[in-house]
């Protein structure tokens, strides 16, 4: 049996098992295999997977010069921007790459705890027609939220202010410099940022995806993601992306170098660089020791986008629901045991 049908059959089952949610969409890309299941021509929300570009555009600047991952950031917004989002003695020392990295002390907007009134996600959910500015996200995080102090902190807070940062260097929105500095050079023309742009192909309904049991992919209120992951994308683009990324067309190899060094462990089996993920699947199950260690981001909906080196293989998925990361999961594992497997009766 070829990888192809083993692949096939395992989201086979896959798909049965999640019922009415469907196939999930799958993409897996390495020298002599070609492989997708679902559709792959399907718009979807691509969540956190969109910190990447965000993160590539920090670095496009960082390498003209326009600024460094060690320049603080209060000086590159209007006065009294971080306050409330960073403790008082840190404000003056929080830098780019602090931010980049989740070490800039800041709450997670997204999912973070709040001192008072219903999470970001619950206004969501009950308020579809709400949208959201990323001055409205800050403001939520003010708010209700406190800083989160030293270390590390995943934060979609953070990337906001990264936004806002590019925006306020560059004097362009950052929906425009998505498009002109990776969407357009790529031909992403299926690629844009939600209730921001239109993609050069022609808007059309995206993939279904779920909050919990709430199925929100028309929801306006889905606007509360911007540079943290506001991406609407698909299989071929963001492969396109991984492609590129990987082959130097977008940042230096010492810039992808910087972004993917491991700084802190996410949680187990996921660790995390400088806006860039690295899988470690011994850590979800001592027996998948041996299997690589993919770079790339994934997303609450049960997104991802990896890219394995030992292998040369570009990986993309979308399961849609935020119930679907251990299943999203399962089928990352099984890729890389498949070719893993077929390197080893090809070698």
């Amino acid at each position: 049996m070829s990888i192809t049908e083993r692949l096939t059959r395992h989201l086979d089952t896959v798909t049965r098992k999640r019922g009415n949610r469907g196939a999930p969409q799958v993409h897996v890309s390495s020298p002599g295999l070609e492989f997708s299941y679902g559709d792959a021509t399907l718009p979807f929300h691509i969540a956190s997977i969109g910190k990447v570009p965000t993160a590539v555009l920090v670095m496009q600047l960082v390498e003209s010069g326009a600024f460094s991952l060690e320049t603080p950031v209060v000086g590159m917004l209007p006065a009294g921007t971080l306050d409330g989002l960073v403790e008082p003695a840190r404000i003056a020392s929080v830098t780019v790459g602090d931010l980049l990295a989740h070490e800039g002390g800041v709450a997670d907007y997204f999912e973070g705890p709040v001192t008072s009134g219903a999470t970001l996600l619950e206004r969501v959910i009950a308020e579809p027609g709400r949208f959201w500015t990323p001055a409205d996200l800050l403001d939520f995080s003010r708010t209700h939220q406190r800083p989160a102090g030293p270390g590390f902190t995943y934060s979609d807070t953070g990337y906001v202010l990264l936004g806002l940062v590019l925006e306020h260097v560059t004097g362009r929105a950052f929906h425009e410099l998505l498009h002109e500095r990776v969407f357009t050079p790529l031909g992403m023309d299926d690629s844009y940022l939600l209730y921001r742009s239109e993609p050069v192909a022609g808007a059309r309904p995206i993939a279904t995806f779920t909050l919990g049991n709430v199925e929100a992919s028309t929801f306006r209120s889905v606007s509360c993601d911007w540079a943290g992951g506001g991406i609407v994308s698909t299989l071929a683009d963001l492969a396109r992306f991984s492609r590129a990324l990987h082959g130097g067309e977008l940042v230096s190899e010492a810039s992808l170098a910087r972004l993917t060094a491991v700084r802190n462990r996410f949680r187990r089996g996921i660790h995390y660089g400088t806006g860039i993920m690295e899988l470690r699947f011994e850590e979800f199950f001592f027996l998948l020791r041996g299997l690589p260690r993919p770079t790339g981001h994934i997303g609450v909906l049960g997104t991802h986008m990896f890219y394995d080196a030992v292998n040369d293989a570009h990986i993309v998925m979308n399961f849609g629901g935020t119930t679907e990361m251990v299943r999203s999961f399962r089928t990352m594992i099984q890729i890389e045991t498949e070719l893993r497997r077929a390197a080893r009766v090809s070698g």
